[in-house]
């Protein structure tokens, strides 16, 4: 008589290798699917998305390996229901989900998800209906009378005459993911009319449905769009986009809200915005920017966010691609 161990060893051992022999199986017949794109030499993989030159009414979606050779996932991936999606930015949460969010045309910010990066879904659009009132402006913006200066003349936000007296938001643009200790940020520049003032929100729920009511960025000011945010160690590395001058400038701060001081940064000419900035697989960063009237696509690299190397053309992917958004992830 065979001992009941012994006769549980063997239907181990035979179940054990149905299991190889069904593996093999799929294997051969194409049935086991693999996710896209989740190798990488480097270990590291590199998502993409933006619009393009073509359309601001369709997001592509690119990967990389080394955040330099992107490749396309999907093209067309997302159309929304109504306006455009531009300015896109993108994070993965805790959940598994990567959500997007992106600028509508309206002063609305539109959100949208996918479990793969490939098939993506409109959640919602999420109105921002006050802004600017009583903050200083700086630039080319029209006062509520229709003129910039003059003593009619109450300004808006980036007026040169003065404060705004309006909270109506009109335009409500380039938002950009900034996740700390578990807590969704959303950075975004808004106004009443005139120029613009980055401001920052923060999401109430995991659905980012609601949000706190949204707060300016300390000593950044007026006419500065795209801000985009690091951090390393203690300290917050924003780089926005000056409108009057359409140059890159960097401020730093101690504190996400600020108050922020600008330090020096490198030339990289004028009429340069969409700045996005990743960590290289060696370490050190890397800023992608938009040089949008030359139509093409640069990066430039740097150590520690201070001194910057000679900016160079994107390849493959300049002439093409619009103001974009990058995470990096473990393949």
């Amino acid at each position: 008589m065979v001992p009941i161990r012994g006769i549980r060893a063997r239907r181990d051992r035979s179940r054990l290798h149905l299991g190889a022999l069904a593996a093999a199986l799929l294997a051969l017949t194409g049935l086991v699917v693999a996710t896209p794109g989740t190798g990488s030499a480097a270990g590291w993989r590199y998502t993409m998305v933006g619009f393009s030159n073509i359309s601001q009414h369709h997001m592509d979606v690119y990967q990389s390996g080394d955040a330099t050779t992107f490749r396309p996932l999907r093209m067309s991936a997302f159309t929304p229901p109504s306006g455009v999606v531009r300015d896109p930015s993108i994070f993965r949460g805790a959940d598994g989900w990567y959500h997007v969010a992106y600028t509508t045309g309206r002063a609305t910010i539109g959100f949208a998800r996918s479990r793969d990066r490939v098939n993506w879904a409109f959640t919602h659009e999420y109105p921002v209906p006050l802004c600017c009132a009583l903050l200083p402006g700086s630039g080319d913006g029209r006062g509520v009378f229709g003129s910039s200066s003059g003593s009619l003349s109450f300004g808006s936000a980036g007026s040169s005459d003065g404060p705004s007296l309006s909270p109506f938001t009109t335009k409500a643009w380039a938002p950009e993911f900034f996740v700390e200790g578990g807590r969704v940020h959303l950075v975004l520049s808004m106004s009443t009319g005139g120029g613009f003032i980055p401001y920052v929100m923060t999401a109430l729920d995991p659905g980012l449905r609601m949000w706190t009511p949204p707060v300016p960025i300390l000593s950044i000011g007026a006419d500065h769009i795209d801000t985009t945010i690091v951090k390393v160690g203690g300290t917050y590395h924003a780089f926005v986009k000056n409108e009057g001058k359409k140059t890159i400038e960097h401020a730093v701060a101690g504190s996400l809200h600020g108050p922020y001081r600008f330090v020096p940064i490198r030339n990289f000419g004028r009429f340069v915005e969409g700045m996005a900035v990743v960590r290289l697989p060696n370490g050190n960063w890397r800023m992608y920017f938009d040089a949008y009237k030359t139509g093409r696509y640069h990066y430039s690299d740097s150590r520690d966010l201070y001194a910057w190397s000679p900016a160079k053309e994107l390849p493959r992917l300049s002439g093409t691609v619009r103001h974009f958004g990058v995470i990096r992830e473990s393949a």
